[in-house]
């Protein structure tokens, strides 16, 4: 079953945008996905920074 989120203070570091949303249990998570065509990357984090690392570390794994 999908997750139905509702995002809030979106911002985009190159192909990557981070966005904060509340999961399933109520806890606030902040998400890390990648827009770029063929990179399926994402990942939930429990830190905002932790998130934004990962956007500006981030390399696309298919050229």
């Amino acid at each position: 079953m999908t997750a139905n989120r509702r995002f809030r203070n979106v911002i985009r570091i190159g192909p990557v945008q981070v966005a904060t949303s509340y999961d399933d249990r109520g806890s606030e998570k902040h998400t890390a996905a990648c827009t770029a065509p063929r990179c399926n990357t994402s990942a939930d984090y429990d830190s905002r920074a932790a998130a934004e690392l990962a956007a500006h570390t981030h390399r696309c794994p298919v050229r």
